[in-house]
């Protein structure tokens, strides 16, 4: 809770989340540094439609000198696609992603988010309808009507793009780890033939006791990576277990400003992973990754869950950092159909660079599959335009900050772009179809795992 100082104006809007969170409305000096940081802000040219421009519509709003249900207020606020890189540039320390959840909030409690919006969370939220969603998804996946209707004009078109950007890149293996409480977990192939089966490295499973966070987006339509990041973890030496009963983290919910939304869900994965009685928790996925780090900061007006929710976001990791921590066992390339080495980009999830500041580690990962060549990516830190649900209720935004991803992208002339977010390769992997290029993005989890089996890309 901020304590205002003798001379701050009374808040124009008591008891809302934007009235807590002065102190950190406060600890912007409008420097400037953020701009070149924000997408939103050199897409559009708009001030404010930069971190500081919105930060001075929350003080105004917060003061009274505009209204709460300004129609303009709403539009700049929604217009942010809350991903942080000013956090990163910011010489203050602005907290910006708990200000646009305060902020964001605080405007639902006077006009209701769209109709997409509200549908979307809803589903996100209950088990049963989110399974009916994804299987639906994987039926039309399957149909490969997304992969022929994906360069059709307007917003259809891009999200049949991104559902068949889901498929797997790599092909998926003929064989599995063996069980995790196994004495020695190695890659072990399903026939006889192991003459068939490249050599792999083998774990010992003497390390930590990890659970992996399924997800939402990467259980319904990855559960190739989860899978694959399965076995890379019993490779490198970890015991994973299962956590029986989580759900979904409550990112989307968060973002959008659906605080109560969230605190449920986390609460329910607290729970889950409570039981399951692992060491650390693992994620896959950058945004969730983000908001269970956060965990603490959510619940902390909860007496009965802060402290336990202080205790899960210190047991959380994304699976880059175990990995990285624990070498990671190198492998051989993938193979190709030439003899060049695999051209590979990496761009680096917002939330995963700018919210939980893991830089290294990913490149690490990528550095383990030896005779993949890693190519610099120009404004790989920029944000790809997708933000969980941003790319469907702000369509003309998302576009305008990925197109020229897409542009840097092409002149690299990769054969992959590696980044470790569903969202994100759900976006770039549109966005890839769109332009008709043959480059595919791909998690690196699921490059290190075929570099583990000896795979190649598909072609």
């Amino acid at each position: 809770m901020s304590v205002a100082s003798p001379n701050t104006p009374a808040c124009a809007v008591p008891g809302t989340p934007l009235a807590g969170v002065r102190a950190g409305i406060d600890a912007c000096v409008h420097c400037g540094f953020c701009l070149q940081a924000c997408p939103t802000y050199l897409a559009l040219g708009d001030e404010n439609d930069s971190p500081r421009g919105r930060i001075l519509l929350m003080r105004l709003v917060y003061e009274g000198s505009l209204a709460v249900d300004d129609a303009a207020v709403r539009t700049h606020i929604d217009r942010c696609l809350g991903c942080r890189g000013c956090e990163t540039a910011c010489p203050s320390g602005v907290p910006y992603g708990q200000l646009l959840e305060a902020m964001r909030a605080t405007l639902n409690q006077r006009s209701a988010l769209p109709w997409t919006a509200r549908t979307i969370l809803g589903v996100f939220e209950r088990p049963v309808l989110l399974r009916v969603t994804m299987a639906l998804a994987r039926a039309v996946r399957a149909t490969r009507l997304p992969a022929l209707l994906a360069r059709i004009p307007g917003r259809p078109g891009f999200a049949l793009a991104m559902l068949d950007a889901t498929r797997p890149v790599l092909p998926e293996p003929d064989y599995t780890l063996n069980a995790p409480d196994a004495p020695e977990a190695r890659y072990a192939p399903h026939t006889h033939n192991a003459s068939s089966t490249p050599d792999a490295p083998v774990a010992h499973g003497r390390g930590p006791q990890v659970a992996l966070l399924a997800g939402c987006v990467m259980h319904g339509l990855y559960r190739h990576t989860n899978s694959a990041t399965g076995r890379v973890l019993q490779v490198n030496g970890y015991r994973v277990v299962d956590a029986p009963g989580q759900g979904c983290c409550g990112a989307l919910h968060a973002h959008a400003g659906d605080l109560e939304g969230a605190r449920r869900l986390a609460r329910r994965n607290i729970a889950a992973f409570e039981q399951s009685g692992a060491e650390v928790i693992t994620v896959n996925s950058a945004g969730c990754g983000a908001m269970c780090k956060e965990y603490g900061h959510l619940l902390d007006g909860d007496a009965e869950w802060a402290a336990r929710a202080a205790a899960f976001a210190e047991r959380v990791r994304d699976v880059s950092e175990l990995l990285a921590a624990a070498g990671p066992v190198e492998a051989s390339a993938p193979a190709t159909e030439r003899d060049a080495p695999l051209r590979v980009a990496y761009d680096a999830p917002c939330h995963l660079q700018h919210a939980q500041r893991v830089v290294d580690a990913p490149m690490r990962v990528l550095g383990a599959a030896r005779g993949v060549e890693l190519v610099p990516l120009t404004d790989a830190d920029q944000c790809c335009g997708s933000a969980g649900i941003f790319t469907l209720i702000q369509p003309e935004v998302s576009t305008a900050v990925l197109t020229p991803k897409i542009r840097h992208i092409a002149a690299a002339r990769v054969d992959l772009v590696a980044t470790g977010n569903p969202g994100c390769l759900m976006q770039i992997g549109a966005g890839l179809r769109r332009a008709g290029l043959r480059t595919r993005a791909v998690h690196p989890v699921d490059l290190l795992d075929a570099a583990y089996r000896g795979g190649k890309p598909a072609r």
